[in-house]
């Protein structure tokens, strides 16, 4: 097992790609389907990484981004956050970065894509630590 993920994401069939994508991969994966559930899941549940859906109920994903960066439900000093957006725009991945994300990929991402960017955001965790 390569490491356990948080999945946030609301809508099903996406949360099951992301799920499948990253579990094929060999990953863990924790899916939780709205910002409750996924503040809940990151202190429980002690993810190495979050893909993180920009566009939740509620409370968006670029305020749970913020939140998991800046409060207790972030069980470690420093969760790497994957931020998915169906929003194209520059400016909309620009906030995802300034409250906290570490990378941000368009929705609809390829498994390849995610992956990708999962393994490389964990690399760069591991070589933090070291």
């Amino acid at each position: 097992m390569q490491g356990k993920i948080l999945a946030a994401e609301d809508d099903a069939a996406a949360r099951r790609l992301v799920s499948h994508t990253l579990g094929s991969a060999g990953y863990r994966v924790v899916s939780a389907v709205n910002r409750l559930e996924g503040l809940r899941k990151a202190q429980q549940e002690a993810p190495d990484l979050v893909v993180l859906d920009a566009m939740l109920p509620g409370i968006d994903g670029f305020e749970v981004c913020h939140r998991l960066g800046s409060s207790s439900a972030a069980p470690r000093a420093r969760l790497p956050i994957l931020m998915l957006t169906a929003r194209s725009q520059e400016a909309d991945r620009a906030v995802g970065e300034k409250v906290g994300a570490d990378s941000c990929l368009p929705k609809p991402a390829t498994p390849g894509e995610t992956t990708a960017a999962v393994r490389s955001l964990l690399a760069s965790r591991k070589e933090g630590d070291a």
